[in-house]
């Protein structure tokens, strides 16, 4: 039997593999198969191009979820189209005006620099293994493991990505599966080994679990 499924023709955006990783994951896993059926036809989508998906975790890096949607609106406002040049057209006075932190500001533009002079393997990141997409993601400034993580599931659509220093993921497991016990590293392994190879799926449905509209 073949790994992944052909799109549905209703679903166009539907990762390949969605599918068939919840089937697998409701066959093995006695929480996944309580917690799947609950969000029907929701699944995984993919976001943005990847200068913005990348600038856009950095606007939103220690803020709530309000906060960053608002810093990013006003981050559009200078910057609509979200790409390398327009960000170093507007140079850090223009993005201090938006609300972001000098810090902020030097990443973005570092960012912006990388994608501009082509340091960055974008046209091969579909190619390359998980390790090096983040190994390569984290030679940028103000761009940590989890960073490159979330990438790889948002817009690479990895299936097989577990964000160990993601809070929402390390409450999901506690909630689901240790009766809101604290949860270790080591606990998040030991549950997660179920998943392979479809890993992503299943902190996808944690996350849906705590917040059952955000996509």
């Amino acid at each position: 039997m073949e790994n992944v499924l052909r799109l549905p023709a209703d679903k166009p955006h539907l990762p390949e593999y969605w599918e068939n990783a919840k089937s697998e994951l409701m066959k093995r896993d006695r929480i996944m198969r309580k917690l799947i059926p609950q969000f029907g036809d929701l699944y995984l989508v993919a976001h943005d191009d990847p200068f913005t998906t990348l600038t856009r975790s950095i606007v939103a890096q220690q803020l709530s979820a309000e906060s960053a949607n608002l810093l990013w609106q006003k981050f559009l406002e200078v910057c609509p189209k979200s790409t390398p040049l327009q960000v170093n057209k507007a140079g850090a006075e223009k993005l201090a005006a938006c609300g972001l932190s000098k810090r902020k500001i030097e990443y973005i533009l570092d960012l912006a620099e990388h994608f501009k002079e082509k340091r960055l393997h974008v046209d091969k990141w579909a190619e390359m293994t998980d390790e090096n997409v983040i190994a390569e993601l984290m030679q940028i400034r103000g761009i940590g493991r989890w960073t490159a993580e979330m990438f790889l599931i948002f817009n690479l659509l990895r299936p097989n990505i577990l964000p160990l220093d993601d809070p929402s993921l390390l409450k999901g497991i506690s909630l689901n599966y240790f009766s809101g016990e604290p949860v270790s590293r080591s606990d998040i392994r030991e549950v997660a080994a179920n998943w392979e190879p479809w890993r992503t799926v299943a902190t996808w449905y944690l996350w849906r679990s705590l917040d059952p509209v955000a996509t």
